[in-house]
């Protein structure tokens, strides 16, 4: 029954993973559209709403009394202050990145970020590599780093986007916790700080209220279900698979964004970057066929240990009577 479980877990994180960078991937599409308000606004805003998104649903799961249990335990405020600094950090790069036109290394950062998380799961939390991920891994780093040899410079912007979310993701692992209440945690000791600037900036006359259009203030309203979304999915990920395979399936984020940037926002799409995407690609149809084997055979030997079990309990069965 443990085993069965497991296995429901574990194909649930992976469902969540996927469903999490499908969604993240199509995010520039969103905050394109916002691109009359100040980028520093957006992430303000999208704090607060997240912080009310998840309280929410968190009144409606849990009531008052499971929001303040957790709360009890020793040093996780200081916890989630950090994963909820690291996030917004994250966010913040990362609009205004697309909104001056940086997609490309928004694509770059995330390429990079899931090597990052590979290789904290290994170094803080053992877990080890087969042959069919190891090969994806290396296949992604080589994609990698054909595109920062292309570019000849540090990408500032993608190493920042790689490493804070990592960082997240990997303090994720550490303290497991329900992703709505991790999502309420992470923003509400950012909110009071967030309210005051925002307050600040409106009554400046420089807020989105002064300069953005009635339907950019539609979308801006809907920030804290975008962002709490695919953050919910990815917590529920990281709690049931390894930071490995966690870290390998977030690729199909950026390969989408790439594809945005390609076929909607008309980006130039060279040689080098054919050869980058097709590489990365490569990789995960590997990683894919080492998942599904390594699922097929997960099955066959459950069904063996349980036949083996029904055949031993009917020889007992049998001897007593």
């Amino acid at each position: 029954m443990n085993q069965t479980n497991s296995k429901k877990e574990y194909t649930q994180g992976i469902a969540c993973a996927i469903l999490c960078a499908v969604l993240w991937g199509l995010l520039p599409v969103y905050w394109k559209t916002l691109d009359d308000v100040n980028p520093l606004l957006i992430m303000l805003y999208r704090i607060v709403l997240a912080f009310l998104f998840a309280l929410v649903l968190a009144l409606k799961v849990y009531k008052w009394e499971g929001i303040k249990k957790p709360l009890k335990e020793k040093g996780i405020l200081k916890t989630f202050f950090l994963t909820g600094v690291l996030i917004s950090t994250n966010w913040g790069i990362y609009i205004w990145a697309v909104s001056t036109d940086h997609i490309i290394q928004t694509c770059i950062g995330y390429y990079i970020e899931p090597l990052i998380v590979c290789i904290f799961g290994i170094l803080l939390f053992h877990e080890k590599l087969n042959l069919y991920k190891l090969t994806a891994l290396l296949l992604a780093g080589l994609g990698v780093l054909v595109m920062l040899i292309y570019y000849g410079e540090i990408p500032i912007i993608a190493l920042s986007l790689a490493i804070s979310f990592a960082s997240y993701a990997a303090i994720k692992k550490k303290y497991k916790l329900d992703a709505v209440l991790a999502l309420l945690y992470e923003t509400m000791l950012l909110v009071p700080v967030a309210l005051v600037i925002i307050l600040y900036i409106e009554l400046s006359g420089k807020g989105a209220f002064s300069t953005a259009e009635p339907y950019q203030l539609t979308l801006l309203a809907l920030a804290g279900i975008v962002t709490g979304t695919p953050l919910m999915l990815f917590a529920m990920a990281a709690n049931r698979i390894n930071l490995v395979t966690l870290g390998i399936t977030e690729y199909v984020s950026p390969s989408l964004t790439l594809l945005l940037g390609i076929f909607v926002y008309r980006e130039p799409f060279d040689t080098i970057q054919l050869i980058t995407f097709s590489i990365i690609w490569a990789g995960l149809i590997i990683f894919t066929v080492g998942e599904w084997k390594e699922g097929t055979e997960n099955k066959a030997n459950t069904e063996l240990k349980e036949n083996r079990e029904m055949k031993e309990r009917k020889e007992r069965a049998d001897e007593q009577a």
